[in-house]
């Protein structure tokens, strides 16, 4: 049977790996992804076959890799974080049944919103929505409505790409929709480059958020109204205490 996997790396550092991607790496003839992915990979296997395809072309990496897979090699697809949120899995799954023969098999990865959590403390301890800032795939208009719907619920967010150079003021559009509902003292952190060399982050509130100059490698945290910071780490209780 053809296989292809389609492999959560993590944030990037090999440690944070998990073993099952490791193993899935291992086993693959062809390793297919986006270049800064397959550049983070690349000194485990270095003689490994690798294809890739620039930001914007996603459905031509996961047709490359059905094709190399149904082909009769052993593929891995690669995504940052977790390959179901925000990867390669929907569409790989989509365009599956054109690919006759082929096993798929999705393998987790640890996602920005929960390394880029650890850095910071624990601003996920309760639950929580996880909304891209990004409307290159999603209106504008429903983005603004998941952000007023996560406010008015009181829900801590992780907000995965805040900003690029076409997008640089959607933070802060963001930030003001929250603003309706949340106060400005709401406290919120923000991490980059998450485990890998450079990684910044820091707490600030959410009206200090607003003004914020962050980027497409930065992960934003808001707090609910229950988040504190305890000791240098942001926190929002789970509430046994109680």
């Amino acid at each position: 049977m053809a296989e292809l996997y389609v492999v959560g790396i993590g944030p990037g550092d090999a440690k944070h790996m998990t073993a099952a991607a490791r193993a899935a790496l291992d086993a693959s003839d062809v390793l297919v992804g986006y270049e800064a992915y397959l550049d983070l990979v690349r000194p485990l296997y270095p003689d490994k076959e690798t294809f890739s395809a620039p930001m914007r072309r996603e459905l031509d990496r996961c047709r490359r890799a059905l094709e190399l897979a149904q082909s009769g090699k052993t593929v891995a697809l690669l995504c940052s974080g977790d390959a179901g949120v925000y990867g390669m899995a929907s569409p790989v799954l989509e365009l599956l049944p054109e690919y006759e023969g082929v096993e798929v098999e999705i393998v987790a990865g640890v996602t920005a919103a929960l390394s880029g959590a650890a850095v910071l403390g624990a601003p996920l301890g309760h639950d929580f929505c996880v909304i891209s800032l990004s409307d290159l795939l999603t209106p504008w208009e429903v983005v603004e409505k998941r952000l007023r719907c996560a406010a008015e619920g009181d829900f801590a967010v992780a907000l995965y790409n805040p900003s690029s150079h076409r997008r640089a003021d959607h933070l802060q559009k963001a930030c003001d929709i929250l603003l309706e509902t949340r106060s400005g003292e709401t406290l919120c952190g923000v991490v980059r480059s998450i485990a890998r060399e450079g990684q910044e982050a820091r707490i600030l509130t959410l009206a200090e958020l607003r003004d914020a100059r962050v980027d497409m490698f930065t992960t934003v945290f808001v707090g609910s109204s229950a988040t504190r910071k305890l000791g240098g780490y942001l926190v929002t209780p789970r509430g046994y205490r109680r």
